[in-house]
C-alpha cells in the first residue's frame, strides 16, 4: 500500500507541472486572480487614497525645500555685498586723533 501511494505521488507530481504550465492552468490562475481582485477593490481605493496623500506630501516638501534654497541664495548674494564694504570700510574708518601727525 505505501509503495503504491509513493507511485501515485512520484506520477502527480510532474502532471501537476505540466497543467499548472499549459494553457488551462494560465486560465485557471486567471479567474483566481481575477476573484481576489474584485474583492481587493476597497484595499486598491485605499492605497489610491494613500498615494494621493503622500504625493501632496511630497509637492509641499518640495515647495518647503524650492524656498529654502531661493533664501539660502539670497543670504549668499547679500553676503557678498557687506565684505566689499568692509574691507574698505576697515582703512577709511581709522580715526585719527587730535595731535596724530601719521597721516594715514
Amino acid at each position: 500500500m505505501m509503495s503504491f501511494a509513493l507511485v501515485v505521488l512520484v506520477l502527480l507530481i510532474p502532471i501537476l507541472a505540466i497543467v499548472l504550465d499549459s494553457k488551462l492552468g494560465k486560465a485557471i490562475a486567471a479567474r483566481i486572480e481575477r476573484k481576489n481582485f474584485a474583492g481587493g477593490e476597497r484595499a486598491a481605493h485605499e492605497r489610491l487614497a494613500f498615494l494621493e496623500g503622500e504625493v501632496e506630501r511630497l509637492g509641499r516638501e518640495v515647495d518647503r525645500l524650492d524656498e529654502e534654497g531661493r533664501f539660502m541664495q539670497r543670504l549668499l548674494a547679500d553676503r557678498q555685498e557687506p565684505n566689499a564694504l568692509r574691507s574698505g570700510a576697515r582703512s577709511s574708518s581709522r580715526r585719527r586723533l587730535p595731535g596724530d601727525e601719521s597721516g594715514s
